[in-house]
């Protein structure tokens, strides 16, 4: 997730995803989000009645607690059955508790938990996402990332500023011990939607401050991505313009993509409309085209943008740890040049 600049005395904003995160923590934190590959049905337990139904908690620290064997140790809330399913995976993810508005790609926020949702299933429901060259665009903690990891055959996690990147690198050594993924498979790249697409490139170097640049080839690999995912990256409007500048630069170039997007409606009081409105949302829709099921035009104006609107009830919860709420959508995107403004 990217976000402008701000001054020093920037006000501190704080996803709901960390309501249970310890007060006034300062420093990283680690939050661990729990997922089978059996949903979580309505009661909170995994479809099929086997599931554990016990929701495991944030760590209060930036480091594991491990037990006199080396083991991990977590800590639970109170479960709702005594038992606990053997396939159960964990994503580990290090993060902030609050930021400034230009460090939300610090946090989790709840767009990208059901975006993970969506990558879950396909990878257990299905082969569409197996081999794949993929690009999570504004990708904060790197957490759909990780999720696709471990059936794609590349993914570019991208985001802007060293200590966005910083932390979500952190998040890949993390998580591919415990997931089972090679960690080359996984290219942090800073990405800036102020830059024309292809990036700077550079020469890799990890003492090196811009280590974040692309090489040549990679660059080369990117174009060739079948598949873009962005979660909540819609919440300003400048950005929203420099995001779809850059995702037609990216579906323009190489293979044909189709980009997966969610996000959060976020509603603010307006004096010229005297209502509380989503107009972030409604500059968001203006990008495109929204189609129906049969391919029909539903409303909007996409300059070669086309969207087909997910239903987030069709998508399994999988991640135990969040609540999705009624405002969180999910579109699938496409690109296509010949797409007439009407």
């Amino acid at each position: 997730m990217e976000a402008g600049g701000g001054g020093a005395e920037e006000e501190q904003v704080m996803s709901e995803v960390h309501l249970g995160c310890p007060p006034h923590f300062s420093g990283l934190h680690v939050s661990r989000f729990s997922f089978s590959s059996r949903p979580v049905g309505p009661s909170g337990d995994n479809d099929g009645g086997g599931g554990d139904g016990s929701e495991l908690v944030a760590a209060t620290s930036g480091s594991f607690a491990v037990d006199e064997d080396g083991d991990l140790v977590l800590d639970r809330r109170r479960g709702r059955n005594k038992y606990v399913r053997s396939d159960c995976h964990l994503l580990t993810i290090q993060h902030g508790v609050t930021s400034s508005l230009k460090s939300v790609g610090l946090q989790v926020w709840k767009a990208a938990l059901l975006l993970a949702d969506f990558v879950l299933h396909k990878s257990f429901s299905s082969s569409n996402f197996d081999g794949v060259t993929a690009i999570e665009i504004g990708a904060g903690t790197g957490l759909v990332g990780l999720a696709l990891a471990p059936v794609a055959r590349r993914i570019f996690v991208t985001d802007r500023g060293t200590d966005i990147l910083d932390n979500c690198l952190a998040n890949v050594h993390i998580n591919s011990g415990m997931l089972k993924f090679d960690e080359a498979k996984v290219c942090v790249r800073e990405l800036d939607w102020k830059t024309s697409w292809p990036p700077p490139v550079g020469t890799y170097d990890p003492s090196d401050p811009s280590r974040y640049l692309w090489s040549a080839s990679e660059v080369e690999e990117a174009e060739k991505a079948t598949v873009l995912f962005a979660a909540d990256v819609i919440y300003s409007d400048d950005l929203t313009d420099l995001f779809f500048d850059t995702v037609k630069k990216l579906m323009s170039s190489g293979a044909k993509k189709v980009l997966y997007l969610a996000l959060e409606k976020r509603y603010n009081f307006s004096l010229d409309e005297l209502d509380v409105v989503a107009n972030g949302y409604m500059h968001f829709r203006s990008f495109f085209t929204a189609q129906d099921g049969h391919g029909d035009p539903i409303d909007g104006y996409g300059p070669g943008f086309v969207g087909k609107q997910i239903d987030p009830a069709e998508i399994p919860q999988y991640i135990r740890e969040y609540e999705r709420g009624k405002d969180l959508e999910m579109w699938m995107i496409m690109y296509s040049p010949d797409q007439k403004q009407q």
